[in-house]
């Protein structure tokens, strides 16, 4: 039973610290996005950037996963995420003080006072994400308190069989470092919580079974093992995210390499700051919970100071060895700036699906600009509509592809606010989609030349184009209008559609009635009039969505 309630605590560790990282991010998730998105390409604001944002959501492995999603995304170049997942490794270092804190004392009294106040502010409106933060926080320390009493109702120095296994070691002996460096290593990659391995070792090495030289062997391989979630993340990912996840492998293989090499001077030189020998056989147990902690602060501080020099080396480095797959050398359709099953963290989830967003209309544009030149002379007009028809495909993929994501975001705990910009995407790739569409069926009008035999006057086409010059205006718009909502661009775009539509229209019927073409030319023109109608109402409809305003009516409606 005493077994079972070692596990059960360590379950509750992990499970406070993801309702803290949750409701930290929930409240915190607009300034993430804020810090993350204005990253500049000075390698110390990313240090301080990947700390800042580690100590906010309590998760070293949720910053190194949003920074490794951000990498191919513009916000980030491969050496601006290098210095933020090196800020990251400091950052994390936070909560092992948290739980030294928790060995040092019986903290398990101001539990209760959490428990209550968290719950109350869980059923308020207004501070319901802070109730969430305390309940985690009151969990955590529960399980810390539990922890620190279950390690001496196990009296494991009191365990013959416990003490001599362990003594069986050599703490001198660096063939038992690297093995217990390799023990914590496996077990972090299990346990997916270097939190939980650093809360293990506390317990062993409080309760004086566990030489404090093994104890911080544990805490090497953990730095090593916590690399592993973001590499087996990124493995689907494109070639930048795993290039940045393959750099949080090196710094921390580098940093455990030289460690090792000056181990025991390092380990007495940490030591000394906290005032305990590392080679006693009895310790103080509130001093040994300090030693682990400042020693996992001391080896990510030293040895982030020396490799943040090193940044663009080790950018070369990995770009030599993670080669980009043939997908993307030949240039297969694949989203950019959002990867599945990479993004953990739902309130920056949503910058990138709108990034993301902001590039399919790109492709959307680049779909119209290429039905436009269907109003050349001598163009190959069934090619060019073939062309029409894969760009739309492509279309398609990406709104089902970004689709999804957002889908997978919203299964998440969300704010309202966030919850609101999600209903607004959904919107924004739907009708996107509907301007793809409306583009093919433009190619599909103008293909119909072909058909026919007969091919749109030059009067016509001049008008054509300036109906076509006007909505170019409009996709311009919608682009400013999807990264900044607030810019003032003309709103009164579906306006002048309409009435650029409505005076072709009548010009139409004035030139067909004086037979100036045939019917066949003019039903020609009505009908892309009418498109170019139909496009201008979903154009107008992604920038509501983008803004939150109201939608015009139209056939997607």
């Amino acid at each position: 039973m005493i077994f079972l309630k070692l596990l059960g605590a360590l379950a509750l560790l992990m499970f406070g610290m993801k309702a803290m990282s949750d409701a930290l991010q929930k409240m915190a998730g607009p300034s993430l996005r804020h810090v993350l998105g204005t990253m500049t390409t000075n390698r110390f604001t990313g240090l301080l950037t990947g700390m800042f944002v580690t100590v906010s959501v309590q998760s070293s492995a949720a910053t190194t996963v949003m920074t490794v999603s951000f990498v191919n995304a513009g916000l980030l170049t491969l050496a601006q995420a290098i210095s933020v997942i090196m800020g990251a490794n400091i950052g994390t270092t936070l909560s092992a003080w948290i739980m030294s804190a928790g060995f040092s004392f019986n903290i398990t009294s101001i539990v209760w006072p959490l428990f209550l106040l968290g719950i109350i502010l869980i059923y308020t409106k207004n501070y319901r994400f802070l109730g969430d933060f305390l309940f985690g926080l009151a969990f955590l320390l529960f399980a810390l308190g539990t922890l620190n009493l279950t390690g001496k109702e196990m009296n494991l120095a009191g365990n013959p069989a416990v003490v001599n296994f362990f003594s069986s070691f050599d703490a001198g002996s660096y063939l038992s470092i690297l093995l217990f460096l390799v023990i914590g290593t496996i077990l972090t990659v299990i346990a997916q919580s270097s939190a939980a391995l650093m809360a293990l070792t506390m317990v062993l090495c409080t309760s004086g079974v566990l030489p404090l030289y093994l104890g911080l062997a544990l805490v090497l391989g953990e730095n090593i093992g916590t690399t592993i979630t973001a590499n087996v993340v990124a493995m689907t990912a494109n070639t930048q995210a795993r290039r940045a996840a393959f750099s949080h492998l090196i710094f921390n293989v580098f940093g455990v390499t030289w460690v090792l090499c000056l181990f025991y001077p390092f380990v007495r030189f940490v030591c000394g700051f906290v005032n305990i020998d590392p080679a006693a056989a009895s310790q103080d147990a509130t001093r040994l919970s300090f030693g682990l902690a400042a020693f996992h602060t001391a080896f990510n501080v030293t040895n982030t100071f020396i490799l943040i020099w090193f940044i663009p080396q080790i950018e070369k480095i990995v770009t030599r060895i993670i080669k980009p797959r043939k997908s993307e050398l030949d240039n297969e359709f694949h989203l950019t700036y959002i990867q599945h099953g990479i993004i953990k963290t739902p309130e920056i989830a949503v910058l990138q699906a709108q990034k993301e967003i902001s590039l399919y209309s790109d492709q959307t544009r680049h779909i119209f600009d290429v039905t436009k030149t269907m109003l050349k002379p001598d163009v190959d007009l069934i090619a060019v509509s073939n062309q029409v028809d894969a760009l739309e495909s492509m279309s398609d993929r990406m709104e089902i592809e970004v689709g999804k994501y957002l889908s997978d975001v919203s299964d998440a705990h969300l704010s309202d606010a966030t919850k609101g910009k999600i209903r607004s995407m959904f919107r924004q790739i739907n009708e996107m989609e509907s301007i793809g569409d409306s583009c093919q069926d433009i190619a599909h009008i103008l293909k119909r030349q072909a058909a026919g035999g007969e091919k749109l006057t030059k009067e016509v086409i001049a008008f054509v184009e300036d109906l076509f010059n006007v909505l170019t205006e409009c996709l311009d718009n919608m682009d400013e209008v999807l990264k900044n909502p607030e810019t003032d661009v003309d709103k009164d775009d579906r306006h002048k559609v309409k009435v650029k539509c409505n005076y072709l229209r009548e010009r139409n019927v004035a030139l067909s009635g004086a037979h100036a073409y045939s019917y066949i030319v003019s039903s020609l023109f009505n009908d892309l009039i009418n498109e170019s109608d139909e496009l201008s109402g979903f154009i107008e409809n992604v920038e509501q969505a983008r803004r939150g305003g109201k939608f015009y009516s139209s056939k997607m409606d």
